[in-house]
């Protein structure tokens, strides 16, 4: 006799396409964003727009990052990973959030490096061109990405998303430390920097916390547990759900949940139970894996969970 020992499941093509379309939008998106404030912070000196093309750099580099993390993660289940490859996705988040530490420190070295030498003058049309444009593109590329990341439920390109939405918001710092040390004093440009710096770290700590749960088996929201419990007490023949286990195992929930059934019945028709409950908690969204345990009540009597 034969026992399986890997789970039977292909990989969605459609979210293979989603996860290529995020990568190519990050990395070339990040590539050119990079290269054109790299050589606007180098023409005008400001640190503001230095710790910019930084955190860009990063972002390049995380973005190669997801690209590969995507790919490993969609490979179908095997031997050495027999319910898939799925927490690779969590585990390139938080590559990412190293990878935006070093952007953070750079920024802020160089940042406060600046802060306490003697400030010089700063050119302000290629930083604003290069900020103003790296805006625009990170707008357009939020939205794209989130859009993605919510399709394919998929942690990491939402993260990679919600970085999109922090470079708006930096390059905007930077933005005002170019033109406040232009218009009101030198130093604001070395402040600006390392405000910048500072958003960073705080987008490197939302990206930790939420991927660490993912990892570490953080528990499914109250609302999904309702949802769960709901969807398997509508199934006929269930007289009631007394115990559900739902967590995180990487990005998406397994669910362990015990349903009483008439112990009457025959072992067939309780099968079939389990089974059509298994298909509709496993037909929610967000829950890759149920696991249906049936316990039997007397006929007519009250389960004595209830």
């Amino acid at each position: 006799m034969t026992v399986q020992r890997v789970r039977e499941e292909e990989p969605s093509e459609i979210r293979r396409r989603l996860y290529r379309r995020a990568s190519w939008i990050a990395v070339a998106g990040n590539v050119l964003l990079a290269a054109a404030k790299g050589a606007a912070a180098w023409a005008s000196g400001s640190s503001a727009v230095f710790a910019d093309a930084a955190n860009s750099l990063s972002d390049t580099l995380y973005s190669l990052l997801m690209a590969v993390g995507l790919y490993l993660a969609q490979q179908p289940p095997d031997r050495g990973h027999p319910q898939g490859h799925s927490r690779f996705e969590p585990l390139v988040s938080l590559l990412i959030a190293v990878a935006m530490v070093a952007a953070g420190v750079t920024a802020a070295r160089e940042s406060v490096l600046r802060l306490l030498s003697e400030p010089g003058s700063i050119a302000t049309v290629w930083p604003t061109a290069a900020l103003l444009g790296g805006i625009v593109v990170k707008v357009a590329m939020y939205a794209v990405v989130r859009r993605i990341g919510d399709r394919a439920r998929s942690p990491a390109v939402k993260a990679s998303a919600r970085d999109n939405l922090a470079d708006v918001l930096t390059s905007g710092a930077a933005l005002i430390g170019v033109w406040g040390a232009r218009l009101i004093h030198p130093l604001f440009d070395p402040v600006a920097g390392i405000l910048v710096s500072l958003w960073i770290f705080r987008a490197v700590w939302e990206i930790v916390e939420e991927n660490l749960g993912y990892l570490t088996g953080r528990a499914a929201s109250p609302e999904l547990h309702e949802r769960i419990v709901e969807a398997a007490s509508q199934v006929p023949g269930v007289l009631n759900v007394h115990q559900v286990i739902a967590d995180h195992v990487g990005p998406e929930i397994r669910a362990d949940i015990h349903v009483d059934v008439d112990g009457e019945m025959t072992l067939r028709q309780a099968h079939a139970i389990a089974d059509r409950v298994e298909e509709e908690l496993e037909a929610l969204p967000e829950v890759d894996l149920a696991f249906v345990h049936l316990e039997p009540v007397p006929r007519g009597g009250e389960s004595p969970q209830a």
